[in-house]
């Protein structure tokens, strides 16, 4: 029995020794195979460094080969250039009513506005006025056709040229309600033997007033008003000014009266020409012509000038009223000008 018990313990030893030492080389086998392992894959980097760049790693951050890589999104560069002021050319009819012969005859020249006179410095009056003077509308039989072509068109601007002040028929018409008068009384003639409105009297601007309406209710895109003034000739020192308030404030009360009856009509421009000296100087002490007084009071100044001097009137109308394009009024067109200009219509042969 006791040989029997020695046997059993020795056989049950052997087989567990033999075991740890088959581990224990297993372990150091792989041990060794993962220094080489590692060895194969240290790198020495840019910093003086190494560092481990496994394969794995590399799988996982490359893209796959049959997928091409993904393009960055391409932005679209604008650059958005500053706009520049219109550059339209308008042409100017003479002062007379206007036929379809004259309209046929406008549309086949290149403008992208055309101006046309409803009323003169004479006090004619070139369209159906219900508010015109006995005798003061002067129209042919198809002027009311052809201010409708003109107006119906919307490729082509509307302009309708306008005399304020100037208006020796309807002064006469009513003397005392309307009439410029001297200091005897009496209706003033000025140097050319011509009569005014006076712009201190409520029925002269009611009568003013009255007529721009019915321009714009015809669809005009833009009144020019012109003769907004005192008259600066003859025997002025006999001119009854009607009160001791200074000539420029019955300007401007008159201008804004005009500009309050076009409020009705959504979109008319209003305009207002002066003479080149009031926007050099600034100011006429005989006519009451103010720039910085009327300028902010209309869309647009214009003046009878010559394209060099167009740039230093456009100047001198933006520090008066910043908002206030000015035109230049030409005898013929300069391309070259940037912005909105009229070309005058030629003098008549003599």
């Amino acid at each position: 029995m006791a040989g029997a018990k020695g046997y059993s313990s020795y056989r049950g030893r052997e087989p567990k020794l033999k075991i740890i030492l088959a581990v224990f080389l297993v372990l150091v086998i792989l041990a060794a195979a993962a220094v080489i392992y590692i060895q194969q894959n240290l790198v020495y980097g840019d910093d003086g460094r190494y560092r481990l760049d496994l394969p794995w790693q590399e799988d996982i951050a490359a893209p796959d080969a049959g997928t091409p890589p993904e393009e960055p999104p391409q932005v679209e560069l604008v650059i958005q250039e500053p706009e520049a002021p219109p550059s339209s050319l308008t042409l100017s009819l003479s002062a007379a009513p206007l036929t379809m012969e004259l309209w046929e005859a406008a549309q086949g020249q290149a403008c992208d506005a055309v101006c046309v006179t409803l009323k003169d410095t004479a006090g004619s009056l070139y369209f159906d006025a219900a508010h015109g003077v006995s005798g003061g509308v002067r129209t042919q039989a198809d002027t009311a056709a052809a201010l409708a072509a003109l107006t119906g068109r919307e490729d082509v601007a509307a302009v309708a040229r306008f005399s304020c002040l100037h208006d020796p028929r309807t002064a006469n018409s009513n003397v005392r309600n309307l009439a410029l008068r001297n200091t005897g009384g009496y209706i003033f003639y000025d140097g050319n033997n011509s009569q005014w409105l006076d712009p201190t009297k409520p029925a002269a601007r009611e009568y003013l007033c009255g007529l721009v309406g019915e321009i714009a209710a015809l669809g005009f895109d833009e009144i020019l008003l012109t003769d907004l003034s005192y008259p600066t000739e003859g025997k002025i020192n006999k001119i009854d000014y009607n009160g001791d308030g200074p000539l420029e404030d019955n300007l401007r009360l008159l201008l804004t009266e005009l500009k309050a009856a076009l409020e009705p009509y959504e979109g008319v421009t209003l305009s207002l020409e002066l003479p080149e000296t009031v926007i050099t100087a600034g100011y006429d002490p005989v006519s009451g012509q103010k720039l910085a007084d009327l300028a902010p009071l209309v869309d647009r100044v214009y003046a009878v000038t010559e394209p060099d001097r167009a740039e230093v009137l456009a100047e001198a109308v933006k520090t008066a009223g910043e908002d206030t394009l000015f035109v230049p009024e030409l005898a013929a067109d300069d391309p070259d000008l940037k912005g909105p200009r009229l070309v005058l219509p030629a003098p008549p042969e003599a």
